[in-house]
């Protein structure tokens, strides 16, 4: 199965900005959708945005939508999550997902394969 490692999470002030990455291994990185999803504690896994497999396309849950971007390098195998404007809420870990097919998805449930999860704390 395919393997993703998510990377730079960390702690930052509210109103400043992480860039989280995603990399997959194997040579099908352009055959996937990916996604990102968040969970905070006592919270349950919630989508935040995906982009389609050659990156034209992005979609984002209203409470990130203006604040984070995706974007993707699939020279690279790698997805993006560039976060701006973090806010104390943002505070959880993410998650990147992947699963084939041309249609991007919103529910955790479509999706194959996750990384193990990098942790975002938002302080105020």
């Amino acid at each position: 199965q395919v393997q993703l490692v998510e990377s730079g999470g960390g702690l930052v002030q509210a109103g400043g900005s992480l860039r989280l990455s995603c990399t997959a291994s194997g040579r099908t990185f352009s055959s996937y959708v990916m996604g990102w999803f968040r969970q905070a504690p006592g919270k349950e896994r919630e989508f935040v945005g995906v982009i389609s497999r050659t990156g034209s396309s992005t979609y984002y849950a209203d409470s990130v939508k203006g604040r984070f971007t995706i974007s993707r390098d699939n020279a690279k195998n790698t997805v993006y999550l560039q976060m701006n404007s973090l806010e104390p809420e943002d505070t959880a870990i993410y998650y990147c997902a992947a699963r084939p097919g041309a249609y991007t998805a919103t529910t955790r449930y479509e999706y194959d394969y996750w990384g193990q999860g990098t942790q975002v704390t938002v302080s105020s």
